[in-house]
């Protein structure tokens, strides 16, 4: 695969859009969110070659297929921003994008993962911190070559790199795998649930 990088000018972000509600729904410590994610890593790519030297970003990948597998989209109520916590929504797997970056989140986080949203005034999405540039490559070789090698097959992996030089990959919705292609909208603010008000800048791979 060809490696090309673009990157966002720095810029001041804007404070997190209802970000106390939004933290409070990331109920990873939730036991029906852990119990959910632990169906999903039992259910999908446990026999990938090098389980074990790979397991947490494959178990990581198993809970987006099985959370992007099975979502619907579904409005809020008119007029309102209805924030429903992940447990709340592993009951009918349906919301909207809120929605599902808090399940997502809140799926991952309870395995170990470590995850941010992202708000764009008009979108809100899930990021996977995967950190330095040998997991990116890990990852693009688990996603292109063995866990979404179909649906993958020629596309492009996109991520966001914070100030530090750390990879956040794309895990929305509307991706059908790890890393697919952003809405295309300007990223106004980053709720990093580690830590929170992080500069980002964006790059991709092809």
């Amino acid at each position: 695969m060809q490696k090309e990088e673009t990157f966002l000018e720095s810029k001041t972000l804007k404070p997190f859009p209802n970000k106390s509600r939004v933290y409070k729904s990331v109920d990873f410590s939730s036991s029906k969110v852990r119990n959910f994610a632990l169906f999903a890593v039992n259910s999908h790519f446990k026999n990938t070659p090098n389980y074990p030297i790979n397991r947490k970003l494959i178990q990581y990948f198993a809970v987006f297929k099985e959370v992007n597998s099975r979502w619907n989209y579904v409005n809020d109520p008119k007029g309102q921003e209805y924030f429903a916590s992940g447990s709340e929504s592993l009951l009918y797997f349906s919301g909207d994008c809120d929605d599902h970056a808090i399940l997502m989140c809140a799926a991952i986080k309870s395995i170990g993962g470590s995850m941010r949203l992202i708000h764009t005034g008009r979108h809100m999405y899930p990021e996977l911190l995967l950190g330095t540039e040998k997991e990116l490559e890990t990852a693009m070789y688990l996603i292109s070559n063995e866990l979404f090698k179909d649906i993958s097959k020629g596309r492009t992996i996109y991520f966001h790199r914070d100030e530090k030089g750390k990879i956040w990959l794309n895990l929305d919705y509307t991706a059908h795998y790890p890393g697919g292609p952003f809405l295309g909208e300007e990223v106004l603010s980053v709720l990093d649930l580690q830590q929170p008000n992080s500069t980002i800048q964006s790059a991709f791979f092809q």
